[in-house]
This record gives C-alpha cells, structure tokens and sequence, in this order.
C-alpha cells in the first residue's frame, strides 16, 4: 500500500520500541510474501526474505542471476530516545513507590515530565535449560515523572534536571515491598523469578495523530526516526528487483548511542548480509567485492525543519519547510556522508519521483549531529547519502512533521532503490 499519514500513525503506534519496530516491519514483510531466515541457517539463493537480529531488522529482494548486480539500500534506525528502566528499579522515597529510570540517548528530558507513561520492551526467560525472549507493552498509565512545582523553585525558573536525581517516575503509594519487574512480568505472562535478563523503556501513552489546520500535520512520539522506518518499509516493499539492483531495507538499532553493538550500524551486520546474499546466489567474495562500488545506500533520518519560535538557530541560507518534500544533508566535515555523487543520485531519485527536493545546511557555528551514513559508508566501503524528512522538537518526547512529507519521502526512496 502507498506510504500515508493515516499508515505511519498505525505504524508507530504498535512499535513503542526498537524490538516492536522489527516485528511491526516483519509483519508487514510477511504478509507481502516475503520469508524470515535465521542467521544459523543456510540461505537460499533468490526470492524474497529477511532476518532479525534483536532490535534490527535487513530484508531484500534477490532475484535469479543477481550475483553480479549492485546493491540499492535504504538505512534507518529504530531506536529513539526514551526513558529507561534501571537493573534494581524498585525504590521507596518519601512515601511513594518510584521506578528508577535513566536517560537513553540524547532524550529532551523536560518533554518527559508529566506525561502518562507505559512500558515495553524485551524480557528474555528461562524456559528449562534454555532462554527465550519474549515482547512486553503495557500500555496502561502506570508510570509517571512529576515536575517539581513551580512554588518550590528557588527563582521560579524551574530547576536544571539531573538524569540521575529527577527523571524517576512515580507508580503508587505506601511502603510495601512491591516489585515492578515481576508486575512487567506478569503482563507478559511469565514468572518474575524466570526473567534473566531484561530490555525495558517507557512511551507516551499519547496515540499519533493528524493535527494542525486541515490535517496537514503528524504529531507523533519517535517520529526520530520512525517515520523513515515507515516511509522505507514502504518504499521497499513497492520496489521490484529488475536488472539494475537488488534492493535491500536495513533497519539498525542503536543509532541514539552511538550504534556500537553486535546489531548496530558499525556492527558487521549489513555487510555480512550482503556476502551471504552473494555467496547464497552461486557468486564468490570476488564477485561481492565488485558489487561494493556500484552500489549505493541512502541512509535516513529526521532533518531539522526551521524553527518558527528560533530560525536564528539555522543557516540562514537553508530554509527548511514541512510539506516541502524530502531533504538533502550536506556537512562538509562528515558528520552526514553526502558528497556530490551521492547527493546527484537523490536528486534524481526525487526527479523521478515528481517530488520537491529541499538541501539542509547545519550552521557552521553550532555542532552538529550524525547518524547511521557515516558509520555505514566507512563500515562497508559503499559510497553513502544522508537523506531525511522535516519535522520540529527532534528528541521530545513527542515531535511534529508534514502530513504530506510521508508519501513524498517515501516515494522518493522507491525511486532510489529501483534505479533506471
């Protein structure tokens, strides 16, 4: 189906975190035909599949004879910032029963005050002499991080909040000896003695919405980077292998850290992949090797549209719209891996498309962020595009972008991955 507002809503609302990110998509890939292989198997040598490895997900279409042919991938991530929970989470302070949480990546703290909050995540359990990993959502308002009151400031300016001191959220009352872990656990079925080991964070409760005049906009938790999640599964799904690529999605987690794990974006995961799929077709390394330089990825992530309340905070050269199409990133010291080549290969792309293509500048006097292009370009030696969608608040934990930016972001990746 064609990428919409209404379908990234739907998206985001059943992936409250990286390990429902992999099965929303692998949902979606199923129900397309598409088949999911395990790493520890042999792999065919054609056809339509994917894998899962923990928060991260890679799929491709491999048609018969594409030993030789150059690979077109869409990158994203689906990790986003968050709140999560702490190894001993169960404290009692001053009456209240508190969940000690800690931030994830670059999380804009102050958007995380106040808000109803569930829980979701990943617990992996005993099952006999072996472990299985099982999904947990609670999606009822059980936690909750209270702002101090504004009396109880000293100027009345609020306070500057510590991540270690002021980000625990409340859950209950009194001083019995509950347990949080094994509440988490019984949603999800199991024994709280049984869980070994655990993944768990907190989303806004908030459902994803249409908002603004005529429903021009998309408010959303974890549009960062959801949205290119959503905008590529689609993009892929639409795209058919023919005789000039075999087109890949690739979807890392822990982009918001840093990307170093076993399943990240400078983990062996993409390029691994790419030589089995090679060596799965009857080609040797020799053949893999050659499919590098012709290939391409565009690595996608949310770009900053210019703030209306703070456009002295952007190039001023650069103005960055919502509803106006997909964005170029450019940053001449590599924080983005777009050069001339690259950026020549989107733009044509959005050409084909019939969509408007918008070049995003950071201000040379401010830092500026990074994502999974760089990583990934010196990671697997394949020449590299940073790409992305407009949106406001990036890192709250609820953002905004055009309505209307969904279908052409998504589009213009479905050209990408089907060159010629």
């Amino acid at each position: 189906m064609p990428a919409s507002p209404q379908g990234l809503c739907e998206f985001i609302d059943a992936s409250p975190s990286p390990f429902h990110v992999c099965r929303t998509a692998a949902e979606r890939l199923l129900a397309a035909g598409f088949t999911e292989l395990s790493e520890s198997d042999p792999w065919p040598g054609a056809g339509d599949h994917f894998a899962v490895r923990a928060g991260s997900l890679i799929a491709w279409r491999s048609p018969d004879g594409s030993r030789a042919l150059p690979f077109r991938i869409v990158g994203a991530h689906t990790d986003s910032p968050n709140l999560r929970v702490k190894q001993h989470p169960d404290r009692f302070v001053a009456g209240w029963q508190v969940v000690a949480l800690q931030p994830y990546g670059g999380a804009w703290l102050n958007s995380w005050l106040d808000r109803d909050l569930g829980v979701s995540g990943r617990l992996s359990v005993r099952d006999g002499n072996s472990i299985r990993h099982t999904l947990v959502r609670v999606d009822d308002p059980i936690l909750r991080v209270p702002q101090l009151a504004i009396h109880l400031s000293e100027d009345r300016k609020g306070v500057e909040l510590n991540p270690q001191r002021h980000v625990n959220a409340v859950w209950g009352t009194g001083t019995g000896a509950r347990s949080f872990l094994d509440f988490v656990a019984g949603r999800a079925g199991v024994v709280g003695d049984d869980v070994l080991g655990f993944d768990l964070m907190t989303h806004d409760l908030t459902p994803s919405r249409l908002a603004g005049v005529d429903d021009n906009l998309v408010s959303a938790p974890r549009l960062d980077n959801q949205a290119t999640c959503y905008a590529g599964l689609e993009a892929f799904l639409s795209a058919r292998a023919g005789a000039d690529a075999v087109p890949v999605l690739v979807l890392f987690d822990h982009e918001e850290v840093g990307s170093q794990s076993d399943h990240g974006a400078q983990s062996e995961l993409l390029l691994t992949v790419l030589e089995r799929i090679t060596l799965a077709a009857g080609g040797s390394r020799e053949d893999f090797l050659r499919r590098l330089p012709a290939s391409m990825v565009a690595s996608g992530d949310m770009a900053h549209a210019t703030h209306p309340n703070y456009p002295d905070r952007h190039e001023p050269g650069h103005l960055i719209e919502v509803n106006a199409g997909p964005v170029l990133k450019v940053q001449p010291n590599l924080r983005y891996a777009t050069d001339g080549r690259t950026a020549a290969a989107f733009a044509l792309a959005c050409a084909q498309a019939g969509v408007n293509l918008q070049r995003y500048e950071h201000r040379a006097d401010l830092p500026c962020g990074s994502t999974i292009g760089p990583m990934t370009a010196a990671n697997t030696g394949i020449p590299t595009v940073d790409v992305g969608a407009a949106q406001l608040a990036m890192h709250s934990a609820r953002e905004v972008m055009g309505a209307a930016d969904v279908a052409d972001y998504s589009a213009a990746l479905a050209a990408f991955l089907s060159p010629g």
